[in-house]
């Protein structure tokens, strides 16, 4: 008797679903990669924001679960093959610096070419992401590598941290300054020579005599020690800069759950935003620490800066111009982007786009 009423109360709870197992959780298996080591914020936050937030709404979803594998500064893809390595799957996810790949993002590189707009980094970002999401070639920069766009970063205003004290832009003359890519075009026509190089580059550099300077921001520079070998830093504010985005393999993305899908949309949404204002957070508190450090801060005056600004060639029409060759809306691209700063309160040193 007593086994026939334990057969029947099975088979009750088994009729009401409270006996039955509850539907295994399906787990995703991704690797997560940047060129940069996490000691960088955009990094930092892909995997103590991005992947955390990721998972814990998955978990409270209780349907999806992902096993991750991070692989950092550039352990499985080296700076400047992000997109490459994701867009083949070597990885899954991660930042893509389009800084560094101007070949596959041309249009992305827009804030580069029109430098003394504005230190606001959320500003940016949200000018960017918006031309990304109007003008079809630049949202099609990232699917044509395989990539999903989830979210965007812009670098604090990048300042210069020299050798040697910097009071105007005479005092480049003659100067060998460290410049990432397009930023090269910042010092056209001051007298000074560009060198190329990159954050993992500059200490080294500086330290050998490669160069005397480098044009970079100052979350980057802490990270680099820059100040270390380049104790003069001299606020310019060429502006805040649009670098890069977090990305995701098209192919595996398609394939993932809408419910994985959705949620990694709007924490990369998220993202964004919460980089922007941790950025430009982090970038005061660590210009003061390395002024504690020894480092001497020091602002280029107002006269000077429209004076730089001024010196340069017009290298945003020509940056237009050449998008345009290539059959890329270049003209809408950069008078979009000036726009788009003028609208949200800006007001640039330089009307790049203007006559």
């Amino acid at each position: 008797m007593p086994t026939r009423r334990l057969i029947a109360t099975a088979a009750l709870l088994a009729a009401a679903g409270l006996g039955a197992p509850a539907h295994a959780q399906q787990n995703i298996r991704l690797t997560a990669a940047a060129g940069h080591p996490p000691v960088f914020l955009w990094v930092k936050l892909v995997d103590e924001f991005f992947i955390r937030e990721v998972d814990k709404r998955l978990a409270a979803a209780g349907k999806h679960k992902i096993e991750w594998t991070r692989a950092w500064g550039g352990t499985l893809i080296k700076l400047g093959a992000e997109s490459k390595g994701i867009g083949d799957g070597v990885a899954d996810l991660g930042f893509v610096s389009t800084i560094f790949e101007a070949a596959k993002f041309p249009t992305q590189n827009v804030s580069y070419y029109a430098p003394f707009g504005t230190d606001d980094i959320g500003v940016v970002t949200q000018v960017v992401n918006e031309l990304q999401g109007r003008i079809p070639a630049m949202g099609q920069a990232w699917s044509k590598n395989n990539l999903v766009y989830l979210g965007g970063a812009a670098l604090d205003a990048y300042h210069i941290w020299t050798s040697f004290p910097l009071k105007s832009v005479d005092d480049l003359k003659g100067r060998k300054i460290t410049a990432p890519g397009p930023a090269a075009n910042w010092i056209k026509g001051t007298g000074a020579v560009a060198v190329a190089g990159n954050l993992n580059t500059y200490y080294e550099d500086i330290k050998s005599g490669v160069s005397n300077g480098v044009i970079t921001f100052a979350t980057g520079a802490w990270g680099a020690k820059v100040h270390e070998v380049a104790p003069y830093i001299t606020k310019v504010n060429f502006g805040a800069q649009y670098a890069g985005g977090l990305a995701i393999n098209k192919a595996r993305f398609d394939k993932l759950p809408p419910e994985v899908q959705k949620v990694m949309r709007e924490v990369g949404a998220e993202y964004s935003q919460r980089f922007a204002a941790a950025q430009a957070q982090t970038a005061a508190a660590l210009l003061k620490k390395a002024e504690e450090a020894g480092a001497k801060l020091s602002e280029l005056p107002a006269a000077e800066r429209k004076r730089w600004a001024d010196t340069l060639p017009p290298i945003a029409k020509t940056f237009a111009a050449d998008l345009q060759a290539k059959g890329l809306p270049g003209d809408q691209v950069l008078h979009g982007f000036m726009d788009g700063l003028k609208k949200a309160g800006a007001q640039p040193a330089r009307d790049w786009a203007g006559k």
